[in-house]
C-alpha cells in the first residue's frame, strides 16, 4: 500500500511539473466551464477538502493512513498533457490531448464524490453538526460544478456498482470517509492542474 501511495504521489508530482509552465501563462480566452466562477469553484473545492481533512471531526479515533481512490474513470490519464519524454509514469502518453475527454472524466469524478458525500451525511454521524458543517460546502460546490460548468457535456449514468455504500456504524463510515477524502484530495489537485492546463490553451497550439 505504501508503494502504491508513493507511486500515485509521484505521478501527481510529475503532472504538476508538466503543467507548471502553462499555469504561468495568461488566460485570454478560457474554454467554456474552466474560467471565471467555475475556476473559483475548483479552487474552493480543494480548499474545503483540505479543511475537512485537517479537522479532528473526521479523524477522531482514526489512525489509518490509507487512501481510497475512485477506481472508475481515467481522469489522470485523460487529463495528462501530451508529452514526448518518458518519465516512467503510467500517465505519460504520446497521443493527442482531448479536452472533451478530460472534462468528461472530471465530471464523472465530481458526480461520484457528490453522491457519496451527500449519502454519507444521511447516515449515522458521531459528530453530526460538525461533520455536516465541514462536508456540506463540498456537496454544494460539486453540485454547482456538475450543473453549471460542463456546458453541452453529457456523461452516461454511473453504474450502480460504482456507488459508495455506507454502513450503520458511524466509526466504520468515518474510517471509509477519511480514506475517500484523502483520495478525493489527490484527485482535486489533479483536476485543478488539468483545468489550468485547459485554460492556458497549450493543448490547442
Amino acid at each position: 500500500m505504501a508503494n502504491i501511495q508513493l507511486y500515485v504521489a509521484s505521478c501527481v508530482l510529475l503532472l504538476s511539473l508538466s503543467w507548471r509552465t502553462s499555469e504561468a501563462l495568461p488566460v485570454p480566452a478560457p474554454s467554456p466551464g474552466t474560467g471565471g466562477q467555475c475556476a473559483d469553484f475548483y479552487k474552493m473545492l480543494l480548499l474545503n477538502i483540505s479543511k475537512a481533512l485537517d479537522s479532528i471531526y473526521l479523524s477522531d479515533g482514526i489512525q489509518s493512513e490509507k487512501i481510497e481512490m475512485r477506481n472508475t474513470g481515467e481522469t489522470v490519464l485523460a487529463c495528462a498533457p501530451t508529452l514526448t519524454q518518458n518519465l516512467g509514469c503510467v500517465t505519460q502518453r504520446n497521443s493527442s490531448f482531448s479536452e472533451s475527454e478530460c472534462l468528461k472524466n472530471i465530471k464523472k469524478d465530481l458526480l461520484y464524490y457528490h453522491a457519496a458525500i451527500a449519502s454519507y451525511l444521511t447516515g449515522p454521524l458521531k459528530n453530526g453538526p460538525e461533520e455536516i458543517r465541514l462536508l456540506s460546502p463540498i456537496v454544494e460546490i460539486t453540485k454547482n460544478l456538475t450543473e453549471n460548468c460542463f456546458p453541452q457535456l453529457d456523461v452516461e449514468n454511473l453504474p450502480s456498482k460504482d456507488a459508495k455504500v455506507w454502513g450503520n456504524e458511524s466509526y466504520n463510515n468515518r474510517l471509509e470517509m477519511n480514506k475517500m477524502m484523502k483520495g478525493f484530495h489527490i484527485r482535486a489537485i489533479t483536476i485543478n492542474r488539468a483545468i489550468g492546463y485547459i485554460s492556458s490553451g497549450d493543448h490547442r497550439k
